[in-house]
């Protein structure tokens, strides 16, 4: 559950937006991305989220369609529009956003398909956008606590977009510890560990995260690898050496994937040894993504990942 916009990538490499002139057209947002690495590893994967009736949401649909995502839970909006974002590449493969927020924002309870929500196993909650404001937010922590008391495994991503957060800071930092409250699975990079939980050390936050209640932490550190923790045990599980030209939607293949292998092996949060498995594999798919441009079109196939 979350968002499902365009990404509008400015072609010209290392240029800011000001003075960018080329753009490429790209479907996008974070649990859209995780449901369509799910699909392409063989996993199956429903989104639920909202999109314009416009021909960008259409484009959308069709493009989750195309990677055989489940999308009977995509629903369209005859009064806003798509949710847009705009994309700066720069040399190093780091990215600058822009978002002109539409449709995402207005998914409404009444919306949601409950019993075909709670065929899923796992729910996964991206919140690049979701957070920012109701209807959706209520929404989708109405929808995460039902999964809770379902006993769903739940996994989110509270992902922090500085643009989006200006002067609300210490309002992202409440909301995601909400959400983390009622996570088996928490994913967040190293920079967003270190705002949510206001502690420097990598160990200590990872700590900080078990205290609210999160059972499995996996902390994305970039080339480093991931650290990963169960609580009782930590490790940093190393990366895959590649050339990144773009590395959006890396984040989200790294999570499309653990979640892909939960729900194939059913690994116990004791297992440290076997979540450790799960965490290189997916730090292989979350590294291949970067060598392409796009969140979507980058994410590798099976035979692909083994073969690195």
């Amino acid at each position: 559950m979350g968002e499902l916009l365009i990404d509008f990538f400015c072609t010209d490499v290392d240029i800011n937006l000001i003075e960018g002139q080329n753009f490429q057209k790209q479907a996008g947002g974070a649990p859209a991305n995780v449901c369509a690495t799910i699909a392409k590893l063989g996993g199956t994967a429903l989104f639920s989220g909202k999109v314009g009736n416009d021909p960008f949401g259409q484009f959308l649909k069709k493009t989750l369609d195309d990677v055989q995502v489940d999308t009977s839970m995509v629903v369209f909006d005859n009064i806003h529009p798509t949710t847009l974002a705009f994309v700066s590449l720069q040399a190093n493969g780091g990215r600058d956003f822009v978002f002109n927020r539409g449709a995402d924002a207005f998914l409404m309870e009444e919306e949601i398909d409950r019993d075909k929500l709670n065929e899923a196993e796992i729910h996964h909650f991206g919140s690049a956008t979701a957070l920012l404001s109701d209807p959706f937010q209520a929404t989708y922590f109405h929808v995460m606590r039902n999964a809770k008391e379902q006993g769903k495994f739940i996994s989110i991503d509270p992902n922090y977009r500085v643009d989006l957060w200006r002067n609300r800071i210490s309002e992202f930092i409440e909301l995601a510890k909400e959400g983390i409250s009622l996570a088996d699975f928490v994913k967040v990079s190293d920079e967003e560990l270190k705002l949510i939980t206001g502690i420097g050390n990598l160990a200590e936050g990872t700590k900080y995260l078990h205290e609210l209640g999160a059972k499995v932490v996996a902390v994305t550190l970039g080339s480093e690898g991931t650290l990963l923790s169960n609580g009782e045990n930590s490790e940093i599980v190393p990366s895959v050496k590649i050339k990144s030209i773009d590395s959006t939607g890396a984040g989200d293949a790294f999570v499309g994937a653990t979640l892909f292998q939960f729900a194939k092996d059913h690994p116990t949060i004791e297992d440290f040894e076997k979540l450790k498995e799960i965490i290189y594999f997916s730090n292989k798919v979350g590294a291949l993504v970067c060598t392409k441009v796009g969140a979507i079109n980058a994410i590798p196939t099976l035979e692909e990942i083994l073969s690195l």
